[in-house]
């Protein structure tokens, strides 16, 4: 025979809190009011028995506290509207307190009185109930309560040593290598670590060792923490995930314990998987940290670093770890030993992007969509970009109320994304639209004009996101790794396009160049100090600042060091300044042998709000035949 619980689902909404307490506390109030405390006044054992000799008592219940008689007189009842100033028979009560009496039986004897003996068990032990068991289930319940809140705020004060470890159990992990695209070569590096698991036998009888630790490295959203998971599901073992933050508390010494505590419950579940998410949390280096800094992180740190050469390889555990920022991390995790095999989780390439876009995709439904050309639009996208795309297009479908995804719901969120939000309610003068339309129109022009530069996509006047009053989109048809310096000087030349479209039409500038002077400027100045492609310093390197470069990889040192003279900053300076001149006297040039070309665009700007790639490839085309 089975013992089935009771369903729970209808209070797993529930949530404790102390409005319960206060009515569970009314209720026992009014409890104990209405049922437990119903005694009577008493009269004195004297008047109780001339009671009796009167005649008045005629029934007497005897217990062990108190004697009760009841008596049958006539009295008038309260007057009601059915039946006014009625006389019925009632009861009359009196209560005394027992006494040990012979005396008494014999006058009730003699008066012909009724009487009989009660027990008062049943009330006795429900008396203990409410007076001793419910009070402590009550506290019980209420220290669990305060034991939970101190629990959620920082572990409480008999558990700030436990780990905090999300362990999830063997079988329970679903996510599998098939579930994560666009991070082959990564795959690739993690399969020896599940083969290792499923078999270790094989690597044993040779000598081999898995690493110990394996180091994910890459920007935010790549899938690091997925493949994680999918690495823990395809091997069946059980998964400790911990944030790197989660070690760290207020109470010194707290970070140290932890670890010992996660790795202490990963060797008896071994062989299994610790993942500890945003490593650099408790790992930053300890070589910059002079004058005190941080004695906990440090303190944590360090017992990282002994568990790590305290267990050994062949017993199954194996440590994963997560971080976008490889270069701010402590040597001694990185050394061989510990975290001796670091994967890239690059951003995904065209072909990556396409099978990202199709595992998301295949629970929205789909029309008439081109994931290839969606995966080309999405240059420098991660997967979390992707997803999110995907679940933007289905839901502008939804507002659209179509039942079915679309391409232009795909290149809207695209848009979205780059861009952001349409703002078509804000009011924008006429003369300020107009400056708006020659502005990206110059842009797209120059876009247009110049060879190799990535096609315009769309134009638009319609205001998005944070002060955007327009914008050109811009899509790369493959991904590039590499620029020439002739390729850096025609995205300035881009980008100076609005600004000298402005100048030539109305002869006056604005401040909505600004953003695109500062991109500019920027790329002339790596040029310069990153790339060595300078007059005076050619081939040299002037900075050891990494930062982003051009292309989005990521840097290894995001902190600028200046290490070179006042003169020389001097020349950078007047350096930016020349080649910004230049450029932009070349773009002038461009945009005055093709004043006409830039009207009619503009015009059709201004007349449509946006235009799209196939449109605008039609206005060149045509102006160049009719000029022909």
């Amino acid at each position: 025979m089975s013992l089935k619980l009771p369903d729970l689902k209808p209070f797993k909404g529930w949530k404790f809190s102390l409005v319960y307490i206060g009515i569970l506390v009314l209720g026992m109030s009014l409890f104990n009011y209405m049922f437990m405390n119903k005694s009577q006044p008493t009269i004195d054992y004297s008047e109780f028995k001339n009671k009796i000799a009167a005649g008045e008592i005629k029934r007497v219940e005897l217990s062990d506290n108190y004697f009760t008689g009841f008596s049958s007189t006539k009295r008038e009842m309260p007057s009601m509207l059915w039946f006014p100033h009625t006389r019925v028979a009632a009861e009359t009560t009196y209560r005394t307190v027992a006494l040990n009496d012979p005396d008494l039986l014999k006058l009730m004897d003699e008066r012909a009185v009724s009487y009989y003996g009660v027990s008062r068990d049943g009330n006795a032990l429900l008396s203990i109930f409410f007076s001793w068991v419910l009070p402590i289930v009550f506290f019980f319940i209420i220290w669990r309560f305060l034991m939970k809140r101190m629990g959620n705020m920082g572990g409480g004060v008999l558990s700030v040593g436990q780990n905090k470890a999300v362990i999830v159990a063997e079988g329970d992990i679903l996510t599998r290598f098939t579930d994560v695209a666009g991070v082959d070569e990564a795959k690739d590096e993690l399969v020896e670590v599940v083969d290792f698991l499923k078999n270790p036998k094989k690597y044993t009888d040779i000598g081999g060792k898995i690493p110990k630790g394996v180091l994910l490295v890459g920007p935010p959203g790549t899938g690091k923490t997925l493949l994680a998971r999918a690495v823990a599901g395809e091997a069946h073992v059980a998964f400790f995930r911990m944030s790197g933050a989660d070690f760290v508390e207020m109470f010194v010494g707290v970070g140290a314990a932890r670890v010992r505590d996660l790795f202490k419950q990963a060797r008896v579940k071994a062989p299994c998987i610790i993942f500890i998410d945003e490593l650099d949390a408790i790992g930053k280096s300890r070589i910059n940290n002079i004058g005190g800094g941080n004695d906990e992180r440090e303190q944590t740190l360090n017992q990282l670093l002994v568990e790590m050469d305290g267990f050994d390889a062949t017993s199954g555990l194996i440590l994963l770890a997560a971080t976008n920022r490889p270069d701010v991390l402590d040597p001694a995790l990185l050394r061989p030993g510990r975290f001796d095999r670091q994967v890239l989780v690059d951003r995904p390439d065209v072909k990556g992007r396409e099978a990202i876009l199709r595992i998301h995709a295949q629970t929205v439904k789909l029309g008439s969509v081109d994931l290839e050309a969606i995966a080309r639009m999405t240059s420098g996208f991660v997967g979390a970009d992707l997803a999110n795309i995907v679940n933007e297009a289905a839901l502008l479908a939804v507002r659209a109320g179509r039942q079915i995804v679309i391409q232009k719901d795909f290149e809207e969120a695209i848009e979205k994304t780059v861009a952001g939000l349409q703002k078509k309610n804000r009011i924008i003068s006429e003369d300020e639209r107009r400056i708006v339309a020659f502005h990206e129109t110059g842009h797209a022009l120059i876009a247009a004009f110049t060879p190799g530069m990535d096609p315009v996509q769309k134009i638009s006047i319609i205001p998005r996101g944070f002060g955007a009053l327009g914008y050109t989109l811009q899509m790369p048809v493959e991904d590039r790794y590499l620029m020439t310096e002739d390729e850096l000087r025609s995205k300035i030349n881009v980008l100076l396009g609005g600004r000298a479209a402005e100048e030539l039409m109305f002869g006056k500038i604005s401040t909505g160049a600004a953003n695109d002077l500062t991109k500019a400027a920027d790329i002339a100045r790596r040029m310069i100090t990153d790339y060595g492609m300078s007059d005076r310093f050619k081939h040299v390197a002037l900075t050891s600042r990494g930062g982003t470069s051009m292309l989005g990889i990521p840097s290894q040192e995001p902190l600028l060091q200046r290490e070179y003279s006042e003169a020389t900053q001097q020349y950078i300076d007047d350096e930016i300044a020349h080649i910004m001149e230049k450029q932009y006297a070349a773009v002038t040039q461009d945009l005055t042998m093709n004043k006409k070309l830039l009207t009619t665009v503009a015009e059709r700007l201004l007349e449509k709000e946006s235009l799209d790639e196939k449109e605008f490839k039609e206005l060149v085309e045509n102006e160049r035949l009719t000029a022909l």
